[in-house]
């Protein structure tokens, strides 16, 4: 049960059903349009009601006479064409866009140097350390590290000349 509820809950699952409920809406303005504007325009050149009454071919069967209705498979691909037109137009393209959009702008902010970033903590903790050695006589690379006592520094408690205060 845990499996399935992470499937349901995955986000591919939802963006599909949003996009199957969106292309059911999409559909049913493009059939609304094919049927009452294209179809009577087209049915009007070729004299006939809509689409699915031109274009008929009879066959002749057993039982009666079969029709294949070209007209109706041309309305359908006129659907489908419009169908792709509108999803490519008005979803496809913008969020294409978009995305170009954005993928520029990361891509310019990361060109860019910032001039007015101020230094970090640690930067500005080695400038004054190195400032305080060149004050006190001492070169800025003497010793391996930061941690490096000054050679005046007096002995502490320990092993004899390890360990400096």
């Amino acid at each position: 049960m845990k499996g399935f509820k992470e499937f349901l809950l995955r986000g591919n699952v939802i963006d599909l059903a949003v996009a199957v409920v969106i292309g059911a809406a999409f559909t049913a303005i493009v059939t609304a349009i094919v049927n009452a504007v294209i179809n009577p325009l087209i049915g009007a050149i070729f004299n006939a009601s809509s689409l699915d009454d031109t274009w008929i071919w009879t066959i002749p069967g057993l039982n009666g006479d079969a029709e294949i209705k070209f007209g109706a498979v041309v309305g359908a691909v006129i659907q489908f064409v419009i169908v792709a037109a509108v999803v490519y137009f008005a979803l496809v393209l913008p969020v294409n866009h978009l995305k170009k959009v954005a993928f520029e702008r990361v891509k310019n902010d990361e060109e860019q140097t910032p001039q007015d970033v101020p230094p970090t903590d640690v930067e500005v903790l080695l400038e004054i350390r190195d400032l305080l050695r060149s004050q006190n006589g001492v070169p800025a690379s003497t010793g391996s590290g930061a941690h490096v006592a000054p050679s005046t520094a007096p002995e502490g408690p320990g092993i004899g000349g390890t360990t400096k205060l």
